[in-house]
């Protein structure tokens, strides 16, 4: 007891420098927490779009800046359809549109009628579409719940207006809050004519999923097959930039954290030489003498760190609100980005103090009481 109070009493002691110390790695926690709470949520955002449809894996073009680039042929596709394990590769093609300040990034998918059920699509009213009803379209019943709408109202998407003509589920959050309209007309009014932004493939046997992802790949090598979220960082750089740069700021922020301990740690042992001689001469032994100084630098950034992930929160509700991330940010938190925060926090602790910490456990008793 008399150890843990003496531990407190020395952080309480020297107020200004725990403070300043304390707010420099609630400042690089909070960094790590609000970057990889973004990271994970726009990665999560981007892979619910490529898990729209009711499929085995899904087809984009590879090493394009975002997924709703991606770009693929109708010819392309009807190679695919060849391959002897698939039973149903459905394109579709995915536009975004601005919608109101609420849903600045509504996703509009053309798909053709025939399609939709294998694509998971479920009508709870109404009707499909007709194939070259280019003034019809099918309202997920999130965004129809949202927006307030019912079959037979009229929705404006951009510049073009069009009637509900069926309510639908995907059982999947990003399909349901979306549109679906007809495919060739849909392409012509985005002049892409013969061209589809991502395929869905359903296969005839689980057993030969990777075989004919292989064979696809090995056809087609301009596009990748996607099943987990490791394939995916072959169709989007910009969310593999985005991840490389997390994981610059987490090196950095450790850099940071650490250099500032060593600092604060430093200080206090030079501070209180002839403390430590007392300590030795008393019979304390270096081995408690060096967990005394850890436990210190361990206190301060811990009490940092909470302090950091606090206002890691505060900024992600702050992101929420930016105009370019409405609609795409829907914050998702990973056991996975407190991990690494918890990681970096004590990485700070053990880098930054354990040198100060060893210089105060080798001290000479004699010499150290002596030390003016």
């Amino acid at each position: 007891m008399f150890f843990v109070q003496l531990i407190f009493e020395n952080v309480y002691t020297r107020k200004m420098r725990t403070v300043l110390t304390g707010l420099t790695i609630a400042v690089t926690i909070m960094t790590v927490v609000a970057m990889g709470i973004l990271t994970h949520s726009l990665r999560e955002t981007a892979i619910s779009i490529l898990e729209t449809g009711k499929a085995d894996f899904s087809i984009a073009e590879k090493n394009v800046s975002d997924v709703l680039n991606s770009s693929i042929d109708e010819k392309d596709l009807a190679t695919i359809q060849q391959d002897p394990a698939v039973k149903n590769a459905i394109g579709v093609l995915v536009e975004p549109v601005y919608l109101d300040a609420e849903r600045p990034f509504f996703l509009r998918i053309g798909i053709e009628p025939e399609d939709a059920e294998p694509f998971g699509v479920s009508l709870i009213a109404g009707r499909i579409f007709d194939a070259n009803a280019p003034d019809e379209l099918i309202l997920g019943y999130r965004a129809a719940r949202d927006l307030d709408k019912t079959i037979g109202d009229t929705i404006q998407l951009g510049d073009d207006a069009y009637t509900i003509v069926g309510i639908y589920s995907t059982g999947q959050v990003f399909g349901d809050a979306a549109s679906m309209l007809p495919l060739v007309p849909f392409q012509a009014r985005l002049r892409k004519p013969g061209t589809i932004t991502l395929a869905f493939v359903q296969v005839e046997d689980e057993a030969q999923i990777e075989a004919a992802r292989a064979r696809i790949e090995e056809a087609l090598p301009q596009l990748a097959t996607i099943r987990t979220e490791s394939d995916f960082g072959q169709v989007d750089r910009n969310l593999e930039l985005l991840s490389a740069a997390n994981t610059g700021v987490s090196a950095l922020a450790l850099v940071i954290g650490a250099a500032n301990v060593l600092n604060m740690m430093s200080l206090s042992v030079f501070e209180r030489t002839r403390e430590f001689g007392v300590l030795r001469s008393v019979g304390w032994s270096r081995q408690r003498i060096l967990i005394y100084v850890l436990a210190e630098a361990f206190m301060v950034t811990v009490g940092g760190a909470i302090v950091g992930v606090a206002l890691g929160f505060l900024a992600v509700q702050f992101l929420q609100d930016v105009p370019t991330l409405r609609g795409v940010f829907s914050p998702s938190y990973s056991s996975d980005v407190f991990g690494r925060a918890l990681s970096i926090t004590f990485g700070m602790a053990i880098i930054g103090a354990f040198y100060p910490a060893l210089r105060a456990a080798l001290l000479r008793p004699l010499t150290a009481i002596r030390h003016e």
